[in-house]
């Protein structure tokens, strides 16, 4: 008799995604490729916070990976918001080294407050994985997220007006070189419990996603299950596919505006503002945003207003002054060019 149907899931989209980084991580079979060396094993770890859906992924990564020829390790983050969060962490870690995962570690952050309690500590464990995968030379790091994580991602995009790459939701791979990998996004979080469940894992339900001080907290608890009361079942599979098709079109037009611009700029790299002008706003409003990275604007501090009045520079020029953006970056019309730059 083979595994629980949910102890099956988990394992299937875990090798699914090793077999992925196996393939990325196959050499060329040229003649200059080949050498005497042994390949060293891939290393993957999975983030994991104690909880169900990263003791999930755990589990099938320790499962998995050895069949594979791979090396399977994990890091927890002890964000330190909490009493006895020490603790927890070291209490996961001997949980990971029972899978049989090595190397196992726990990694201490301070938690800033840029962004918001959320997204400060969002930043401060992001940080501290990528420092552990440049440690131990990880080729991905594998994150618990699941389909209702989707779901709550798009619809906090959703009431912060932030377009559709907002609406894309969480990747499926992202961060440099592909580091990050998340499994479970076309799994329900109730899989991943369950999987542990039949297979006598301990978990831990962090108290502050229950913490209705917690915006998520919030859309989780009460949100989605008044969408899902008004609307009937299967919102959450909807708004997961609506960020699949959502990335989709993103990806295109960010394609399109990355083509387009080399064709607005001037001999001496300069935006011209008639050439923007002719083109469609999706595409226009992805060079202005590109164009105010480049010139220092913080990513995170650019919200659609800004990009807004940037546009108007360009569609709606009355002779006005200057327009201040995050990052003291300036940008003004001069001559029929749009000039952004360090103020």
């Amino acid at each position: 008799m083979g595994p629980h149907p949910a102890v099956a899931a988990i394992r299937l989209a875990v090798r699914r995604v090793l077999h992925d980084l196996l393939n990325d991580h196959t050499p060329d079979a040229t003649p200059d490729a080949i050498t005497d060396e042994p390949t060293p094993p891939l290393l993957v770890l999975v983030a994991c916070s104690g909880g169900a859906d990263s003791m999930a992924l755990a589990s099938a990564l320790a499962f998995e990976a050895p069949k594979l020829g791979i090396r399977a390790g994990g890091v927890t983050v002890d964000h330190g918001l909490q009493p006895g969060s020490d603790l927890r962490a070291e209490e996961v870690v001997l949980r990971l080294r029972g899978l049989g995962l090595d190397p196992v570690e726990s990694t201490a952050v301070t938690v800033g407050r840029d962004g918001g309690p959320e997204a400060a500590a969002r930043d401060a464990r992001y940080a501290a994985l990528d420092a552990a995968a440049e440690r131990h030379g990880a080729a991905a790091i594998l994150l618990g997220h699941t389909r209702d994580d989707q779901a709550e991602t798009v619809l906090l995009g959703l009431a912060r007006g932030s377009g559709i790459r907002s609406l894309s939701g969480m990747a499926a791979v992202s961060g440099a070189g592909g580091r990050y990998r998340r499994p479970f996004l076309e799994l329900d979080r109730q899989t991943a419990r369950k999987a542990c469940m039949v297979q006598s894992l301990p978990v831990w339900d962090d108290p502050h996603n229950a913490d209705p001080a917690y915006t998520r907290s919030r859309l989780r608890h009460e949100g989605l299950p008044a969408l899902e009361k008004a609307l009937g079942k299967g919102v959450v599979e909807a708004l997961a596919r609506t960020a699949q098709l959502s990335r989709d079109d993103a990806d295109a037009l960010d394609a399109w505006a990355s083509q387009a611009e080399a064709t607005v700029r001037d001999a001496a790299g300069l935006l011209e503002c008639a050439k923007l002008y002719a083109l469609p706003p999706a595409v226009r409003r992805r060079i202005l945003r590109r164009a105010a990275i480049e010139a220092g604007a913080p990513a995170g501090s650019l919200f659609a207003r800004h990009i807004e009045e940037l546009d108007r520079l360009i569609t709606g020029w009355r002779g006005q002054g200057a327009i201040n953006l995050p990052g003291k970056v300036v940008a003004q019309r001069q001559g029929g060019r749009l000039v952004i730059r360090q103020g």
